[in-house]
């Protein structure tokens, strides 16, 4: 489709695009190319905070708290947390500016706040970071794409100052139940629901020689995992002479450790995998992704993210509770997805995209 120059946006991209997170950096990046395939003009907004930084980097070198991090992990994910650096000076980044002063940022004809936890409130650093809620975001119009209050629970309420600001937007779309609750408590409607960005969009990993993969795995992807959870994956991965390998974080239960991995040798460690072991939102995601036969674990922290899209695509039985049967698990892990999965995914791929054609509608929008 040809795009004529008045169709053209100069868009910018909020979000947590410079954490040492696997699923962090790809949504970013997937958001980022999934705009710039509409035809616009498309950065990432490079807000830095020597604050942040310094707890992203101190959670970076232990990343498994409350587990110890034995000091021999130390140099393995000071290797990964570099490996990181060097890709986000790859992804299509603003002019920088500091996080606490917005003014600082560029004009552009429209900023997209999300994907990720932007609203999480109780965010370890990111919570109260006025930003992420439009304050002095220089825009023509704000949108939110699959934002997410993240464990922010809608039972507690908003306080009316922070409710007021979500106001600002001209569109607001979220990724999970908990928060279409929230929005809706705090503004009176609710807001439309779409796919994760990881989902959404295509994920293009550059090349990479996984010659130290076996040629069959089952992917162990997040941390503290409890003891039941890890011995009957154990016993899974045995029964099918499968090696484990955990990817990213240590997990001690695994044949393998792969802690040095950065985003995209993560992309096709997933996408190679036989099945997928994982207590994060986006494990599921890149099992999902890529077709790959799951089991996860729900924690307090990635409880509201993991039910909210398990049971947007009908995935609820791929959620293990504390005693499930080695029955379940070998049927979870064993068999293709449900093809109604993939249905209802391709389904929400539509009014995904359905909600950024109006939100990003040039009818409402002279660009600058």
């Amino acid at each position: 489709m040809e795009h004529t120059k008045k169709d053209i946006l100069k868009i910018g991209v909020l979000t947590f695009h410079r954490c040492i997170n696997y699923g962090s950096y790809w949504q970013a990046r997937c958001l980022t190319e999934g705009l710039q395939a509409r035809g616009h003009q498309v950065e990432i907004l490079d807000h830095d905070s020597d604050r942040v930084n310094q707890a992203e980097w101190t959670c970076a070198f232990q990343p498994v708290l409350p587990t110890h991090v034995p000091k021999s992990d130390y140099p393995q994910y000071r290797e990964k947390i570099l490996k990181f650096f060097q890709i986000f000076k790859t992804m299509p980044l603003s002019r920088r500016f500091q996080l606490d002063n917005p003014a600082e940022m560029d004009n552009y004809d429209v900023v997209v706040v999300g994907s990720d936890e932007v609203w999480n409130l109780s965010h370890p650093w990111f919570g109260g970071c006025s930003i992420f809620y439009g304050d002095n975001v220089r825009a023509k119009r704000l949108i939110s794409y699959a934002a997410s209050f993240g464990n922010y629970d809608a039972t507690w309420g908003m306080d009316p100052t922070w409710a007021e600001k979500l106001r600002n937007f001209d569109q607001i779309s979220v990724r999970d139940a908990n928060s279409q609750e929230i929005v809706n408590n705090a503004l009176g409607f609710e807001p439309e629901m779409v796919l994760d960005p990881c989902l959404q969009f295509p994920v293009t990993p550059d090349d990479r020689s996984l010659s130290n993969l076996p040629k069959s795995y089952l992917a162990v992807y997040g941390h503290n995992f409890s003891e039941s959870f890890a011995r009957e994956i154990q016993n899974y991965a045995r029964t099918k002479n499968l090696p484990l390998i955990s990817i990213g974080y240590r997990n001690d239960f695994a044949d393998e450790q792969w802690l040095t991995a950065d985003p995209h040798d993560f992309a096709h460690f997933m996408a190679k995998a036989e099945a997928v072991a994982t207590n994060f939102f986006h494990g599921c995601v890149f099992a999902l992704r890529n077709a790959r036969p799951f089991v996860c674990e729900t924690t307090p922290y990635r409880r509201y993210k993991l039910q909210g899209l398990m049971a947007k695509i009908g995935g609820e039985k791929h959620l293990i509770l504390e005693g499930t049967t080695s029955e379940v698990f070998e049927a979870r892990l064993s068999k293709p997805l449900n093809p109604e999965i993939t249905e209802r995914i391709n389904l929400l791929r539509q009014s995904s995209q359905a909600y950024l054609d109006r939100a990003l509608s040039t009818k409402q929008l002279q660009p600058a």
